[in-house]
């Protein structure tokens, strides 16, 4: 293969990767216009965001074994045609039915696009230029999460909610000619479908994901409808694994989890999907809430994470051909623990300056440590089992994001109602206070500033004990290095 095609290859199925990876945080700024525009409650119009959600995490499952049966180019085909149709669809609803169906749709066809980009590009390119494809890779699936919220607030402030899904259109148009054009056709082979096995894992991801993204709407256990998602999840996973152990073609092939490197990777990609989501999920609240930014201003602020991942991932992948990939993780990592150390400083003061230098270093940290792994997980693992090792990695990677925003979200509303109890126990208005008050309408106010103001601190004490929670999270995951092997710097047993 020539390397003006390779170069091709690359570009269209990066295209595809982005905007997938956009559409999962894009719509999240927009919600409050869908609402009235679709004349949906503020409970139903979160359906939004849980059906793509949902559908995607499921339907990445049994990306392996599509890409096997009809062949890795067709599956692509369908998926970006299925995905940018359906995006326009999503742009076109006049009501919420409308809009839930087309984005249950949408996560359907987008849900193969990553585990197969990745695919494609180990596939692409030589092993000793895996770390290089890794990079171009990673930084279209980082980028796509930090970046979806700028653009998204952008384009819903000076245009509307319906170019949120609009844009998609020009760029799956562009990914698909270049598919069709470049692509070679893969291998087909004729494995059998495991379908109980995908029904089981199906109904334990599904229903793990709903659970994560409805438990605070609903009070989490408090809840008969969470209740419920737990026991399906649980009872889903255990008959799978009983299932798995028991036939002779089981849907996941036993011999991705006989590699080391390759669980190892799947471990420390959850713990980045926990840092990189859970860290997005709490910012624009903190900036818009309790600093009053506006939308634009905070997408512009938390830009230059994105500019950090990007940096970092075209600095990595030359970097690895002189260092270990496991020392860099944990550079990566040490920098990803000091910026969450510097955020756990912040107070309502912050300017603008400490939040743009700890985003880019932030950002830079986690691309320090995507495309090691990236490259180390499938660096002992046979090619054939590519297929479905991507798709489990981006599965990994997504639900580490939903368990992120699920902790931070529920340990910031708990820490918000305890420290506004706490504080306000302690408030007494002294006489000194009293008496610079001149008129009875300023002293009638009195208790709905002060109110305010407790709201503000609790809100400061609660944002900053998450962020150091996400700090020892990372912290306690830095040990997990020492499973990885690299095998072009170790020894080959004879």
């Amino acid at each position: 293969m020539t390397e003006a095609r390779r170069r091709l290859i690359t570009v269209s199925i990066m295209l595809a990767t982005v905007i997938q990876v956009l559409d999962t945080t894009i719509a999240n700024v927009a919600l409050p216009h869908m609402q009235g525009s679709l004349g949906a409650a503020s409970d139903q119009v979160t359906w939004v965001l849980t059906s793509y959600i949902v559908a995607a995490a499921i339907m990445t499952l049994p990306v392996g074994f599509l890409s096997q049966r009809y062949g890795r180019r067709r599956v692509f085909l369908w998926s970006v045609t299925g995905f940018t149709v359906t995006s326009m669809l999503c742009g076109q609803a006049a009501s919420l039915n409308e809009m839930i169906l087309w984005r249950l749709l949408q996560g359907a066809f987008g849900a193969s696009l990553v585990p197969l980009s990745q695919a494609t590009l180990l596939d692409t390119y030589p092993r000793e230029r895996h770390a290089s494809a890794m990079s171009l890779w990673g930084v279209g699936v980082m980028l796509g999460p930090i970046l979806g919220p700028t653009l998204g607030g952008w384009l819903t402030e000076y245009y509307s909610w319906r170019w949120v899904f609009y844009i998609n259109l020009p760029l799956g148009i562009l990914s698909l000619v270049g598919i069709y054009l470049y692509l070679p056709d893969g291998e087909t082979r004729k494995p059998r479908f495991d379908a109980l096995g995908f029904g089981l894992l199906a109904l334990a991801v599904g229903a793990l994901q709903m659970l994560l993204d409805r438990g605070e709407q609903v009070h989490w256990f408090e809840s008969l409808e969470i209740q419920l998602y737990a026991i399906a999840a649980a009872l889903g996973l255990y008959l799978f694994v009983v299932h798995s152990m028991t036939t002779k073609t089981p849907f996941l092939a036993p011999g991705l989890f006989r590699d080391r490197n390759y669980v190892s990777g799947l471990a420390f990609i959850f713990i980045v999907g926990i840092i990189l989501l859970a860290t997005m999920a709490l910012l624009p609240s903190y900036l818009q809430q309790w600093k009053g930014y506006p939308v634009v201003t905070t997408g512009l602020v938390l830009m230059p994470r994105g500019v950090g991942v990007m940096l970092a991932m075209l600095l990595v992948g030359r970097l690895l051909r002189y260092f270990d990939g496991r020392l860099l993780i944990l550079v990566g990592m040490a920098l990803v623990s000091l910026s969450l150390w510097q955020m756990a400083g912040f107070n309502l003061q912050v300017g603008q300056p400490a939040l743009v230098s700890t985003g880019l270093l932030q950002g830079f940290g986690l691309g320090m440590v995507f495309v090691p792994i990236s490259t180390l997980a499938y660096a002992t693992l046979p090619s054939q089992l590519r297929g479905e090792a991507t798709a489990l990695f981006s599965l990994s990677r997504n639900l580490g994001s939903s368990v992120g925003v699920s902790i931070v979200m529920a340990v910031l509303t708990r820490n918000l109602w305890i420290n506004q109890q706490q504080l306000g126990e302690r408030v007494q208005m002294s006489p000194e206070l009293l008496s610079g008050l001149p008129t009875a309408e300023q002293l009638a106010a009195l208790p709905q500033v002060l109110a305010g103001e407790v709201s503000r601190q609790a809100a400061e004490i609660a944002y900053v004990n998450d962020f150091q929670m996400l700090m020892w999270i990372n912290l306690a995951a830095m040990p997990l290095v020492l499973l990885l092997a690299n095998p072009d710097r170790e020894p080959q047993a004879a």
